[in-house]
């Protein structure tokens, strides 16, 4: 059923690009253009290849390049515009020819918006359109709309690159919209708590919000809370390393070790868990009796993870494991 239903939706797409083409004139046999003189793309003598481009396109982007070489700026260049960027919206001479157009015409801002976003809603996922409208927002100095806009697309995309680079943008740009990204991120990760672009924008927004200690062991408990629901999420792992950068003479990294401990402790054997203990020893320099023990014990996760736990990267734990051994001189060492 679900084929039948797409084939019609095919079918009644292809009957009605038809219907758009049979209605359509070309610019060269339009009596308003009749003034300009197209210029054909040149591909050179040598064309290897050549692009079997439409009539359409051919006609567009003649007239494009006739305007463009005399400069004109007018209504009907605009709507000339308008259909080469319909026809390709990924080309960037023709958004920057439109942006000196809706200058000289003095366009309404809001409703040039309201084009863009409109063209970003089918094509979420190119740079020319996001740069586009960063650029009339910061005509307008108006960004009240932009993290709701950004959200519908993100709704359709959570993971869109994209929309989260557009939207850090606005948040740094207008700093004051960023109080409340903390409560839409957390939305997020509660929704997927491997959705590794929301924790991402998580460490954004903690990173540029100037955290105090308070802070950083909020989030913290915080992200050992999503790491207990999930231990094997390595989004969460990751944030987790991303907060010890904030640690002042190692006492996050007691706090991350005794957390990770209790969990191994009542049987986690979570690859990511594992990783992290080695890595908490790694970073330990000391030599003290104590610490043999640890190293004794990152050398038994490296062995686990080779053997058991992670056997496809069992090169790679052989080579920390030698790592270690060479760091600590540990065969100095009865074990």
């Amino acid at each position: 059923m679900d084929d039948q239903n797409q084939e019609h939706k095919s079918d009644s797409s292809d009957l009605s690009d038809e219907a758009d083409t049979l209605n359509y004139v070309l610019y060269r046999d339009r009596p308003e253009w009749k003034d300009v003189q197209p210029i054909a793309q040149d591909d050179g003598p040598a064309q290897v290849v050549q692009i079997a481009y439409s009539n359409k396109f051919s006609d567009v982007f003649d007239y494009f390049r006739a305007v463009l070489k005399s400069e004109e700026k007018s209504v009907r260049v605009l709507g000339l515009v308008t259909d080469a960027l319909t026809l390709n919206p990924a080309n960037y001479t023709v958004w920057i020819y439109r942006l000196e157009i809706v200058k000289h015409l003095k366009v309404d801002l809001h409703n040039e918006l309201e084009y863009i976003s409109n063209v970003i809603r089918e094509f979420t996922k190119n740079y020319q359109v996001w740069q586009y409208r960063k650029t009339i927002v910061e005509m307008l100095n108006d960004p009240s709309g932009e993290l709701e806009f950004t959200a519908d697309i993100l709704d359709m995309d959570s993971k869109n690159y994209h929309a989260w680079q557009y939207r850090q943008w606005v948040l740094t740009t207008f700093s004051k919209l960023m109080e409340n990204e903390l409560n839409f991120v957390d939305n997020l990760i509660s929704h997927d708590m491997r959705n590794n672009s929301a924790w991402n924008q998580r460490y954004f927004v903690v990173n540029n919000s100037d955290p105090n200690n308070d802070v950083i062991n909020k989030e913290i408990e915080y992200t050992f809370g999503k790491i207990q629901i999930l231990s094997k999420n390595e989004s969460a792992w990751n944030y987790l390393r991303g907060l010890l950068l904030y640690s002042e003479n190692g006492i996050l990294e007691d706090k991350v070790r005794d957390f990770c401990s209790k969990l191994y402790n009542k049987g986690n054997r979570s690859t990511h868990l594992m990783s992290c203990l080695i890595d908490l020893t790694d970073a330990d320099d000391s030599t003290n009796p104590e610490n043999i023990e640890k190293i004794k014990f990152a050398l038994k996760l490296c062995s686990d993870l080779a053997s058991v736990y992670d056997p496809i990267r069992r090169f790679y734990w052989e080579y920390i494991y030698k790592d270690i051994e060479l760091k600590f001189n540990f065969k100095e060492h009865d074990t």
